[in-house]
């Protein structure tokens, strides 16, 4: 029965959901496409790029090579879940005010992996971000403004008054 479809229940960005979709789907594909969550990015579709990552019950997770199917009775996190209570979220303020990202098209991934970087580890170095944003490729930014604003949001999570770091004569910091 090609129509045949299969019904789901998850959290979704701290909601309960039910979806019916095609049980090959990825959680990418019921994300974007029964969803309408486009937050959410195809990249390569391989699990080589980290485009398409997400959150599963507080963990990194690229969508593109979990079914959607998988995910029954778990929580997952989009970047349409970051911003709460009418306000960005930390991360995201950081990024904005940085400059993090440029064309955006990785920048929900990197949000999502920065922010369970920052939900285990609320002061990581400059090492522990790399390692933990590892898997998201960015074609644009060069990484040091991704860096530099998981560390300032990180800091004002801590609750210190931190401003990004002055820019030099040169533009470079």
């Amino acid at each position: 029965m090609p129509d045949a479809k299969v019904k789901l229940a998850f959290e979704l960005n701290s909601e309960p959901v039910e979806v019916a979709f095609a049980p090959h789907k990825t959680l990418l594909e019921v994300l974007r496409e029964d969803l309408g969550l486009t937050g959410t990015k195809h990249g390569c579709e391989l699990g080589e790029c980290g485009t398409c990552t997400v959150l599963v019950d507080g963990k990194p997770v690229l969508s593109c090579l979990v079914l959607g199917l998988a995910c029954a009775g778990h929580r997952v996190k989009t970047v349409e879940g970051m911003a709460g209570g009418g306000s960005l979220h930390p991360l995201q303020d950081a990024f904005a005010e940085l400059g993090a990202a440029q064309c955006g098209y990785c920048t929900p991934a990197f949000l999502l992996a920065a922010e369970a970087l920052l939900g285990e580890t609320a002061r990581p170095t400059r090492d522990e971000i790399k390692q933990a944003l590892s898997g998201n490729l960015c074609r644009c930014t060069g990484y040091l403004k991704i860096y530099e604003a998981v560390e300032l949001a990180a800091a004002r999570l801590r609750g210190e008054d931190a401003k990004p770091a002055p820019e030099s004569l040169y533009g470079v910091r």
